[in-house]
């Protein structure tokens, strides 16, 4: 009599194993949510829908873009991170979502280690800072000379309080020991448009927010925040060959499950990306937006979140900041 139940539960979890495979086999049936944690428009959505056509063919099924921004994308990334993990809801998951968050908040929502599964890094925007015209510096040496002259400091303006573009100042702040003033505003257009309209002298700006203000004329570049120069951009030096070594800052984003999605889907939602990340027309996309494509495996993309945490958790430490 005890033989019975044994034998049945074997079953079943041989059954339910079988099922798991070939749902895994069969994925996907059914159109994926991809929540991107912004507003339409933006720089993440675009990263987004230049890969959902060449993905959704390779997948056989759409891949439908939804947008829920609010809370420094913890609403989407909760939304996400507490979804079935079926491989049919999908995050952008950035620089605040994986590695700012979880210092900025006290509490939250969700883990970003360990209700969200890596999928693969998607781009990074490398940071360069700005000046308006009328500021008399052009390297960045002149531009510490002149903000030493600055005797109450001098203010910078952010996309808003915990951003990467926030985040890359403080370290800046921290590197130089520059007296800087933080002015925040609600996202990158207005910050952009009011240090081009000389409201405030300077900014770290995102290479996609930045680019058409610096073809114009609008911004002065003094140095990008990257190792090596960057196509399309490469009459800006880096801070690290004007003496600020091994300074680097990104606004970089990856693609992530909810934790539990089965290994071989996101295997799956991996090729996939890197297929589409490799192909002419998304390259050519990405580089008119000034974004650098980073394809890479899952185990990739959890290394790089991880050492992103603890790298802005640091500067989050340093900086007192706190966004509850």
């Amino acid at each position: 009599m005890q033989r019975i139940p044994t034998l049945i539960r074997h079953s079943l979890t041989l059954l339910a194993f079988a099922a798991t495979a070939a749902s895994a086999q069969n994925y996907p049936v059914k159109p994926i949510e991809w929540v991107v944690p912004y507003p339409a428009g933006g720089g993440s959505d675009v990263v987004a829908r230049s890969l959902t056509e060449a993905m959704g063919q390779a997948l056989g099924q759409p891949i439908i873009i939804n947008n829920k921004p609010g809370a420094a994308t913890n609403i989407g990334a909760d939304y996400v991170a507490h979804a079935k993990p079926d491989g049919y809801t999908i995050l952008t998951g950035d620089t605040a979502t994986l590695a700012a968050n979880p210092a900025l908040y006290a509490k939250l929502s969700y883990s970003a280690e360990k209700d969200l599964a890596p999928i693969g890094l998607l781009a990074r925007f490398p940071m360069i800072l700005v000046v308006n015209p009328a500021i008399p510096v052009k390297n960045l040496a002149e531009f510490m000379a002149w903000a030493k002259t600055q005797k109450s400091g001098v203010s910078y303006a952010t996309p808003g309080a915990g951003s990467p573009h926030h985040l890359a100042t403080e370290l800046f702040r921290g590197t130089t020991g520059l007296n800087l003033v933080h002015v925040p505003y609600r996202g990158a257009a207005p910050a952009v448009q009011d240090v081009a309209g000389g409201q405030l002298p300077f900014m770290f700006v995102d290479t996609a927010s930045g680019m058409g203000f610096i073809n114009a004329g609008r911004l002065r570049a003094i140095g990008i925040a990257s190792p090596q120069r960057v196509k399309n951009f490469e009459t800006i030096p880096t801070l690290n060959e004007q003496g600020l070594k091994g300074f680097e800052a990104y606004a970089w984003q990856g693609l992530a499950a909810p934790a539990g999605t089965p290994a071989d889907v996101i295997a799956k939602l991996n090729k996939t990306l890197v297929d589409a990340l490799n192909s002419t027309p998304v390259k050519a996309r990405f580089q008119v937006l000034g974004l650098e494509p980073t394809p890479s495996t899952p185990a990739q993309m959890g290394s790089y979140a991880k050492a992103e945490r603890e790298k802005w958790a640091q500067v989050i430490r340093t900086s007192g900041i706190k966004l509850d």
